[in-house]
């Protein structure tokens, strides 16, 4: 049956604050066309609420339902039909929750309403915090939110059984009837006990494998054990037997008789080598006094030599220094006489400079003067400007403004106005003649024309004339003098007489505004900058210049020197300075020429004398040694006692090296080493022996042997109980894997069908295509050409499009089992082109034919062409 929503009201829900109401919504094709942000998703949300969510709870999603900031009970109502019949659900949430249903059997409240909608629609009660779609029946899967339909997703539970019992009798099996479902639990209550829900193994099978490990592991331990026991044994013997060749070792005498010898070898061999010592002392001292006399014989003859050779280069010297004497002389007084000519050039360059000085200086001031005195001028000028132009900014400053005259204009057309409507409807009377015992309004009369207004009272002696204007004269009068007082009043502020006065003020102030530019263009032409005084350009410059200016003497100009000729007369003593300063350069350069040439010379004689000096001194300290008159004697016997000394040496090292004491003590280290070794031997043999000896004891009473047996045949059990376990667990892996290809193919008796209803629709879109469903009825690939493509790899367009037809699909087999049935699609077809956006249009205008269609969408140029009833949120 068909499910077809009638009327919707809202109030206090999210964004709709107030009151807001769908009606028309017709059996076939209805879409609601609504700019964003208008409410179209909130509408979906409040269906939702109004069918599926519990009154009374206050989830987050219950929360969620009233308007931010607000604490109000968001209200929906709902009239719709199913088979046929009228009904209406109107449901409260949080504050004051109710609900109230009426159908064919009557009104229901509370949880007898919430019973009743549950079993009309098929859905179960939702206990989640957020809203659980797959709770929601068959309307959870065709009412379908923004972004919902992006995506191919599975039918929920209910929707996925209500199919199987629909497809049941088609494809005559059933599945998972009581025995399988009995079978399977059995199956799975002891597959649990072997494996995890992923294939891993736990239970019994680890249970086995750790006792395996721990039989395992007590038997080698025991075997270790009982080896080492073994091992123990034979260490034992094996030390036993060690330390008696050691103890034979230890009681040979042969090593003492031997160190015995070495050391007696030893106290000859140091004898030799301390008369080695000795012989090569003596050689080193008689060696000492040779090289002695021999240095001190070859300082006295070098010595000698460096004497000859200074007092030979201090005579060159000299002579060469003598020849250069005449030119250095002469060279030293023209430089002098060139530095006298230096100086008094540089004096008269100093007098031209101080005359030329004084010169400028007197010229500045006379033109500082002139330019004091044009300052003056152009500040009297400045003052007169300025004047000007502060009257004339007062002026233009009463410019009265566009909107004011305007209003003036306007004031003065109104009293115009004003006074012809009076003239119009006013009475006029003329008094001429004689006007004696005439009184109007009680006041003497005079000849003359009146215009009356309002009722007015003529005595004539002893009678009286009443006159009473048209009606409209009173209000003409009233205009008018509202006209005056309004135009008087704008007058008095702008402090005028009357418009022309104005007028003729605003001409001068705009007169005045065109000159204030013309006396700034002068004001700034009077007020240039002038270096000569050190003026800048401006007004504030100027009037602060004159303000601090003080008197300066005059001078006459008479008086004032040839700058010129000042010039020329320094410019001659430059020259002059010039050549002084070149003559001076040229005479140094000859001085220095000369002075390079006997600098060297100079040198040289001071370096031969002191290699005079110094080898006179030397001569004189080797001769005044006690060792000098008989050196030549002394350093023959010296020689000769190094010959004899170097004799006794050779023979003191041939008996040194018969005897070598560093090999002989050596060789008694080898004997003690292995004397020490042999003690440290039979210790540690002795110390072994003790613990083996132990460890026998300690270890041999404790039936290692019986212990490793027990532990290998544990070891045994625990394999084999393992490997009947493992039979048992494979066995069950088996069992459950048959069940579950059984429940495949069976499964794939119900995909059939729903491929086949599907591929009706989805053809048209993708022609020649095969479908490929899941166990749980989701789409997952198109084949076509042979080639599967999952869903998700389609584009985001096609798969909206195939999530949308699938729906379409289920819909159509839930109708045909006479559930409540209707389309909702909030925002749909998104990334449709043009050509699939219009056949997805056609497929939906023909679904609509069999059930309710609700299109939600803001996009009006896409569903402008379609007809269907169009319905507006109406608040």
């Amino acid at each position: 049956m068909s499910l077809r929503l009638r009327r919707i009201a809202v109030d206090g829900f999210r964004k709709f604050r107030e009151p807001m109401v769908i009606e028309g919504l017709t059996d076939g094709l209805n879409i609601v066309i609504e700019p964003n942000e208008t409410g179209k998703s909130t509408l979906l949300e409040a269906l939702r609420a109004a069918f599926f969510v519990r009154h009374g709870t206050k989830n987050q999603l219950a929360q969620s339902f009233a308007p931010h900031g607000e604490a109000v009970g968001p209200e929906i109502q709902v009239a719709f039909e199913a088979d046929g019949a009228p009904w209406t659900v109107t449901k409260r949430f949080l504050k004051g929750a109710t609900i109230e249903v009426t159908g064919p059997q009557g009104k229901a409240q509370g949880e007898e309403a919430e019973a009743r909608l549950h079993a009309l629609l098929g859905s179960v009660r939702d206990t989640s915090q957020k809203g659980d779609a797959g709770s929601y029946g068959a309307l959870g899967l065709l009412w379908v939110a923004q972004t919902e339909a992006l995506a191919v997703s599975a039918p929920g539970q209910i929707v996925r059984d209500t199919v199987r019992s629909t497809l049941e009798a088609e494809v005559g099996s059933i599945m998972g009837g009581p025995a399988y479902t009995r079978v399977r639990t059995r199956i799975d209550e002891q597959f649990g006990r072997y494996w995890s829900p992923t294939g891993q193994r736990r239970g019994r099978q680890n249970e086995a494998r750790e006792r395996v490990e721990i039989a395992e592991v007590a038997a080698r331990e025991a075997a270790d054990r009982l080896a080492g026991l073994e091992r123990t044994f034979s260490d034992l013997e094996a030390a036993r037997a060690r330390l008696k060749v050691v103890q034979r070792e230890i009681a040979d005498d042969t090593d003492v008789q031997t160190r015995k010898d070495l050391v007696a070898s030893l106290e000859v061999a140091r004898a030799a080598a301390q008369i080695l010592a000795t012989r090569r002392a003596e050689h080193e001292a008689v060696n000492a006094k040779v090289r002695g006399l021999e240095d001190l014989s070859e300082r006295h003859r070098k010595a000698t030599e460096d004497r000859d050779k200074a007092n030979l280069a201090l005579g060159q010297a000299r002579a060469q220094r003598a020849e250069l004497s005449h030119g250095l002389a002469a060279a030293k007084q023209r430089l002098a006489d060139v530095r006298s000519a230096l100086d008094s050039a540089r004096a008269s360059r100093q007098d031209a400079r101080l005359a030329l000085g004084a010169g400028q200086d007197r010229v500045r001031a006379s033109r500082r003067r002139a330019a004091v005195a044009a300052a003056g001028n152009r500040h009297a000028e400045l003052v007169e400007l300025e004047r000007l132009h502060g009257e004339a900014k007062t002026l233009a400053a009463t410019l009265t403004p566009s909107k004011t005259m305007d209003l003036l204009e306007a004031n003065e057309r109104a009293v115009a106005e004003a006074r012809a409507l009076r003239s119009a409807g006013a009475t006029s009377i003329t008094l001429s003649g004689e006007t004696a015992g005439i009184s109007i309004d009680g006041e003497p009369a005079s000849p003359c024309e009146r215009t009356l207004t309002g009722i007015t009272v003529v005595r004539l002696g002893d009678a009286e004339l009443v006159i009473t204007p048209p009606a409209g004269a009173a209000s003409a009068e009233e205009a008018l003098s509202s006209a005056l007082k309004k135009q008087q009043s704008t007058l008095e502020e702008l402090d005028v007489v009357d418009l022309a006065a104005a007028r003729a003020r605003n001409d001068a102030a705009r007169d005045a505004a065109s000159e204030l530019r013309t006396i700034a263009a002068r004001i700034e032409a009077t007020t240039p900058a002038d270096e000569n005084v050190g003026l800048a350009a401006g007004a504030d410059a100027l009037k602060l210049f004159i303000f601090e200016l003080v008197d300066e003497p005059g001078v006459e100009e008479a008086d004032l020197p040839d700058i010129a000729a000042l010039t020329n007369a320094l410019e001659a003593a430059d020259s002059a300075l010039a050549k002084a300063e070149g003559a001076q350069e040229s005479a140094v350069d000859a001085l220095r020429r000369i002075e390079e040439d006997d600098a060297p010379l100079a040198t040289v004689e001071a370096g031969a004398a002191s290699d005079l000096a110094n080898a006179k001194a030397q001569i004189d300290t080797i001769e005044g040694r006690s060792e000098f008159p008989t050196l030549v004697v002394d350093l023959t016997r010296a020689r000769e006692q190094t010959a004899e000394a170097a004799v006794k040496l050779e023979e003191a090292t041939r008996d040194a090296t018969a005897h070598d004491p560093a090999a002989i003590t050596r060789k008694i280290e080898t004997v003690d080493a292995r004397s020490r070794a042999a003690g440290v031997a039979r210790t540690k043999l002795e110390m072994d022996i003790a613990r083996l000896e132990g460890t026998v004891e300690s270890e041999g009473g404790k039936g290692l042997a019986n212990r490793a047996a027990g532990a290998c045949e544990e070891a045994e059990a625990a394999r084999a109980a393992l490997q009947r376990i493992t039979e048992e667990a494979e066995t069950l892996k088996l069992l459950r894997e048959t069940l579950d290809e059984a429940r495949d193919e069976t499964s794939a008796k119900f995909v059939g069908p729903v491929a086949k209803r599907a591929k009706r629709h989805i053809e048209r879109l993708l022609p020649g295509c095969d479908l490929s469903f899941a166990e749980d009825l989701t789409l997952e690939a198109v084949i076509r050409g042979g080639i599967s493509e999952g869903c998700g790899d389609l584009s985001r367009g096609t798969q909206e499009q195939l999530a949308v037809l699938t729906r379409i699909a289920f819909a159509d087999m839930l109708l045909e089992q006479g559930r409540p049935v209707s389309l909702i699609l909030d925002d749909p077809l998104v990334y449709s082109d043009d050509a699939r956006l219009d056949l997805m249009v056609e497929i939906l205008s023909e679904t609509a034919e069999r059930m309710q269609v609700i299109l939600l969408t803001c996009r009006d140029r896409a569903f402008r062409h379609v007809a269907a009833n169009r319905v507006s949120i109406a608040r």
